[in-house]
């Protein structure tokens, strides 16, 4: 019997047999992710959680889901979410942490793929295409670090999301008050980099990255050339002092989409949620610190891989078609580095020829 049919069979028994009251909510146990319905995708949650691990900075805190995909060490996370990979360490499911290196960063997919060394076996996800799936069909995937799995079902067609840029969510003007000019702070958008690092409204920026600004135009320039996630230096006078802080830029689209502090999310959404070439829309419900898990099929075969918690029923995942082979061959060329070259093996390669030489009278 097919997954899908056990897991339809699992929710019209449960419905039958419970004593629901119909002018009340459903009960909990019998949501679609309620006990009842997840029972019919128990069997993979052992090889999920296998499949599955979590970065965590320097204090132990939960940074970012990770995938394997190799039985050697080899992992794939969110590379947005990853700002100081050598204070972190990967840990596994059972408590263990192991630091990590990174092989490979990806801008335009926002994947970053890491290496464990210490680790002599690890379980990779086993993948396969996602060509086929349509909408409202059933998948599955982890939450918690693979402690715990969700079910839900593509909600949209599959599509390229187009890139707004990176941005710090403030509002601006040229302030020529002071002996520096700089650009004054307007307004400061509710949960935006600017709002989490402690910028106000009023305050004077007088550089970014080390640049000096006078026009919010020069503000843009600096901003736009950068990725979401990316962390920028930001001197700044307050009060007549200056002062200065680091900002985590997050994608134009979170900004301007949550800019009056609309409870959007309800969980938080990712600091990248555009710039993606192809993804697949679902409506599991995870956070953003789920990112990076794989997606599955109800038979338990990865499609792709979680990329963005966009609002509070949508996530994006890259399918597997738009990184498996680069990442085949990013492991393949960290494997077998370039060898380093002899010098005399290179003499031995060059013949040199003497020239005859001219008789002079």
């Amino acid at each position: 019997m097919q997954p899908r049919t056990l897991l339809l069979l699992a929710v019209t028994a449960s419905l039958a047999q419970a004593e629901i009251d119909p002018r009340g909510p459903l009960p909990e146990t019998y949501r679609t992710n309620g006990s009842a319905t997840l029972s019919a995708v128990d069997a993979l949650k052992a090889s999920v959680l296998r499949s599955t691990a979590t970065l965590v900075d320097e204090k132990g805190g939960h940074l970012i889901a990770t995938t394997w995909v190799s039985d050697d060490g080899y992992f794939l996370a969110p590379a947005s979410a990853i700002v100081k990979p050598e204070k972190g360490k990967l840990r596994l499911p059972e408590g263990r942490s192991f630091p990590f290196k990174v092989v490979h960063r990806a801008a335009d997919l926002d994947l970053l793929l890491g290496k464990v060394p210490d680790l002599p076996k690890t379980q990779p996800v086993n993948w396969t295409t996602s060509r086929a799936l349509n909408m409202g069909q059933w998948l599955c995937t982890s939450k918690g670090g693979g402690q715990e799995l969700r079910i839900g079902v593509i909600s949209a067609l599959r599509r390229q999301i187009p890139g707004m840029g990176a941005a710090l969510g403030i509002r601006m003007d040229e302030d020529q008050s002071g002996k520096r000019k700089g650009v004054k702070i307007m307004g400061v958008a509710a949960d935006s980099p600017a709002e989490s690092a402690g910028l106000q409204t009023n305050d004077v920026i007088l550089s970014l990255a080390g640049k000096s600004v006078a026009r919010f135009q020069e503000v843009h320039e600096i901003v736009s050339k950068r990725q979401p996630g990316e962390e920028i230096a930001v001197l700044y006078r307050r009060n007549d002092k200056d002062e200065s802080c680091t900002v985590r830029l997050a994608s134009r689209t979170k900004v301007l989409s949550n800019w009056d502090g609309e409870d959007f999310a309800n969980g938080g959404i990712s600091i990248r949620t555009d710039n993606f070439p192809e993804i697949l829309q679902h409506d599991i419900p995870l956070g953003p610190e789920d990112m990076g898990s794989p997606l599955l099929d109800l038979n338990g075969r990865a499609v792709g891989i979680n990329i963005s918690r966009v609002d509070r029923v949508t996530t994006f995942a890259l399918p597997m078609e738009t990184f498996w082979t680069k990442v085949q061959q990013w492991m393949a060329e960290d494997r077998k580095p370039p060898q380093p070259v002899v010098v005399e093996e290179v003499k031995k390669a060059v013949r040199i020829v003497p020239q005859p030489v001219k008789s002079t009278k």
